[in-house]
C-alpha cells in the first residue's frame, strides 16, 4: 500500500511540470464554484441580498446576459493572447539560448496559475449565463452570481497585467541563469548535507553481484533512494545503481546490481522507484545546470548572437556551482537505519570539469577576455578546493586552456598577456 501511495505522488510530481496541469485543476475549481453558487441561489441568496443591499445585485436579465457575454468573449481573447506570449517566450528561449531551457519555462507555476484563472472565470461565466432564465423576474435572476463574475473579471485584468510583467522578466537571460543557479545550488547543498561516507568497502568489489535491466527507455530522471534503501534493508541486500542520473538508458542497458539474487516480484518492486522521462529537470539532476549554463555561454559566443557579456555571466555562475561541487565527493552512498546499502553512480569532478572546459575552450579560446575569465575561474577553484585529486584536475585544465589560447591568438600582445596568466 505504501509503495502504491508513493507511486501516486511520483506520478503527480511528473504531471505538475505539464503546461496544462494547473490550468486544468483551477478550471475544474471554477466549475465547482459555479455549482456552489447554484446551490446558494436555490436557497434564495440573491433575493435576500436584493432586499438588504440592492446596490450589489444585478436585477436585470438583459444587463446580466450582456455582461457575461462580454466577459466570456474578452477573456477568450486575453487567454489566446497569453498563450501566444508563452509560445513566443519558448521560441525565443530555444533560438537564442538553449532548447534545454524549455522544460523549466513550461513548468513555470505562476504562468500556469494565471492561465488557469482565466479558464476558471470563463467556465464560471458560461455556467451562470446558461442558468439565466429569459423570462424570469428579478427575484429569480442569479444576481449574486453575476456580481462574482464581475469580481473575477476585474481580477483577470489584474492577472493579465501581472502576466505581461512576468513574461517580460522571464525572457531576460540574466533571470534565466539566476533561476538555474538557485535551483541547482539548492539541489547540490541538499546532496552535500545528505551525503554519507560509511562502509565504502562494501561496494568496492561488485563484479559478482547480479545485474538487472530496466523495462523502459528514457532519461533516468530521478531515483527514490529512501524507498530503495528500505527495500534493500528488508531483503538484507545491497543495491548499486549503475547509470548516472540524467543519462539516457536503453532497455538492454544495466540499471542496478544486487548483492543477492532477487526474484521477479522484488525486481518489479525496485523498478517502480526509478523514474524515466524524455527530458531532464534541474530539480532532479544538478548536472543539467552545468550543461545549460555551458550551452548558454556557447550560444552567446556564436556569430549570430555575439554576446560576450552573457558568456561572462554564465562563467560566473559556473564558478559558484563548481565551488559547491568541490565540497561533494565523487562517491554517493546512502544508509537506511544506520546500514549503508545503496550506492549511486555520479559524474566525477574530473569528468564534469572536463566536459565544461572542453566545450568552453573550443568556442572561447579566440577571445582573450573570456580566456582570462576562465583562467580566473580555475585559479579561484584551486584556492578554495581542499581535495588534492580535484586540484590536480584543475591544474590540468589550466594548462590545457593556456595551450589552446596560445594556438588560437595571433596578436603578440595578447600572446604575452596569456603567457603572464
Amino acid at each position: 500500500m505504501k509503495d502504491k501511495i508513493n507511486q501516486l505522488f511520483r506520478t503527480i510530481y511528473k504531471l505538475k511540470d505539464k503546461i496544462a496541469f494547473y490550468p486544468s485543476i483551477i478550471g475544474l475549481a471554477g466549475c465547482l464554484f459555479a455549482y456552489l453558487m447554484f446551490f446558494l441561489e436555490n436557497l434564495g441568496i440573491s433575493k435576500y441580498l436584493l432586499d438588504i443591499v440592492p446596490e450589489l445585485v444585478i436585477n436585470n436579465s438583459e444587463t446580466a446576459r450582456a455582461l457575461l457575454t462580454t466577459f466570456i468573449a474578452g477573456l477568450i481573447s486575453i487567454m489566446v493572447f497569453s498563450f501566444s506570449m508563452v509560445m513566443i517566450l519558448l521560441n525565443q528561449a530555444s533560438s537564442n539560448f538553449s532548447p534545454r531551457l524549455l522544460p523549466g519555462l513550461i513548468s513555470n507555476r505562476r504562468h500556469q496559475t494565471v492561465l488557469g484563472f482565466y479558464l476558471a472565470t470563463i467556465l464560471y461565466c458560461i455556467f451562470i449565463l446558461v442558468s439565466i432564465e429569459p423570462d424570469g423576474n428579478k427575484y429569480q435572476l442569479p444576481g449574486f452570481s453575476v456580481l462574482f463574475s464581475i469580481i473575477f473579471m476585474v481580477n483577470c485584468l489584474a492577472a493579465f497585467i501581472y502576466f505581461i510583467h512576468s513574461i517580460s522578466q522571464e525572457i531576460q537571460i540574466s533571470n534565466i541563469m539566476s533561476k538555474i543557479f538557485k535551483v541547482s545550488k539548492s539541489r547540490l547543498e541538499k546532496l552535500i548535507n545528505l551525503e554519507k561516507e560509511l562502509e565504502t568497502e562494501a561496494f568496492k568489489d561488485t563484479s559478482n553481484w547480479t545485474t538487472y535491466t530496466p523495462k523502459n527507455n528514457g532519461y533516468l530522471q530521478d531515483i527514490s533512494i529512501e524507498n530503495i534503501g528500505r527495500i534493500a534493508h528488508e531483503l538484507k541486500t545491497k543495491i548499486e545503481v549503475l547509470p548516472i542520473k540524467g543519462t539516457f538508458i536503453l532497455k538492454e542497458d544495466s540499471l542496478f546490481k544486487s548483492e543477492k539474487e532477487l526474484d521477479n516480484d522484488k525486481v518489479e518492486l525496485l523498478l517502480k522507484h526509478f523514474d524515466f522521462a524524455k527530458s531532464e529537470l534541474i530539480e532532479d539532476n544538478y548536472i543539467l545546470a552545468f550543461k545549460q549554463l555551458t550551452e548558454i555561454a556557447l550560444k552567446a559566443m556564436s556569430p549570430g548572437i555575439n554576446d560576450p557579456g552573457t558568456a561572462l555571466n554564465a562563467i560566473d555562475y559556473l564558478t559558484q556551482l563548481f565551488v559547491l561541487r568541490c565540497k561533494k565527493s565523487d562517491t554517493s552512498l546512502y544508509k537506511y537505519e544506520d546500514i549503508t546499502n545503496v550506492a549511486l553512480a555520479t559524474v566525477s569532478f574530473k569528468d564534469l570539469l572536463y566536459y565544461v572546459m572542453a566545450a568552453l575552450r573550443t568556442y572561447c579560446k579566440h577571445d582573450v577576455i573570456l580566456v582570462t575569465k576562465l583562467h580566473k575561474m580555475l585559479t579561484d577553484l584551486k584556492k578554495v578546493c581542499t581535495n588534492s585529486n580535484y586540484n590536480t584536475c584543475i591544474a590540468n585544465e589550466i594548462d590545457a586552456l593556456v595551450e589552446d589560447a596560445k594556438s588560437a591568438v595571433d596578436n603578440e600582445r595578447d600572446v604575452k598577456f596569456i603567457n603572464a596568466l
